[in-house]
């Protein structure tokens, strides 16, 4: 494992966190994408693995696919016992980023991170301080398979609550690829646990007067059957994450 402490924060172009719990069955495949997109990028980026307590062998095969294909690139493995959430998760990787731009990477192997260096290219072009990749203004010809009704519709919801509350015009809010600047999202003082990290770093963003802009990105949904952890209920906790945030600036800005 490469040490951080002898790089300079400008040295390296993207930190990618990627929380993982009980997906030994895809995360070597993901990481393996990841790396290959990295080295095609040509780019210096660093992989932070946030283990959230899986009791399968997720930590095993991703300790093993890192020290066998980025043993020479700058890495990092953290596991916790207990399982806490993805938010919790990402949290905890987020103080380890040391690259200009920090993203989310699910462990599944429903994003393409080739995007990623998309979406890295424009926003260094437009000097963004904030990005999304939209699984939406693509033709559903760069989706294998669709989306599941609930899914579709519960994200739909989520994204035009976004839109009403916070001035947006987003198409595509629960995306997992949101591209930072780090600076700005280690700024935010997360409070997130679980799947409400999405909502709450869109509130905290457009509260900054921030105007967020998406670029399509390629989907390959999977479904519960295939070990898809996000419910109805999430949808739920999005949409009251994005009232609280609304809701407590304004009882702030009356007192």
């Amino acid at each position: 494992m490469q040490s951080i402490d002898s790089l300079s924060s400008l040295s390296l172009s993207l930190s990618l966190i990627v929380p993982a719990y009980n997906e030994a069955g895809t995360i070597g495949l993901s990481l393996e994408r990841c790396i290959e997109a990295i080295r095609a990028s040509k780019q210096n980026c660093q992989l932070i693995v946030v283990d959230d307590g899986s009791a399968d062998d997720t930590i095993a095969i991703a300790n093993e696919v890192l020290k066998a294909k980025f043993a020479d690139g700058d890495y990092q493995v953290l596991r916790y016992e207990v399982n806490r959430g993805k938010g919790y998760a990402i949290r905890q990787g987020l103080p380890l980023c040391a690259g200009e731009y920090v993203i989310i990477h699910d462990a599944d192997l429903e994003y393409d991170p080739n995007d990623i260096f998309r979406m890295l290219s424009y926003a260094r072009e437009t000097d963004l301080p904030v990005l999304y990749g939209s699984r939406y203004l693509y033709s559903v010809a760069h989706r294998k398979g669709r989306f599941p009704t609930s899914f579709y519709l519960g994200g739909q919801l989520v994204t035009k609550v976004t839109n009403l509350l916070y001035g947006q015009r987003l198409t595509d809010e629960p995306t997992c690829y949101k591209l930072f600047k780090r600076e700005l999202l280690l700024s935010f003082d997360l409070e997130c646990e679980g799947f409400e990290f999405c909502p709450e770093v869109t509130a905290k963003a457009a509260l900054r007067g921030i105007k967020i802009k998406e670029i399509p990105i390629s989907y390959f949904p999977r479904s519960v059957d295939e070990g898809k952890k996000i419910s109805w209920r999430d949808g739920i906790t999005a949409i009251t994450t994005l009232l609280k945030y609304r809701f407590r600036k304004k009882s702030h800005e009356s007192k």
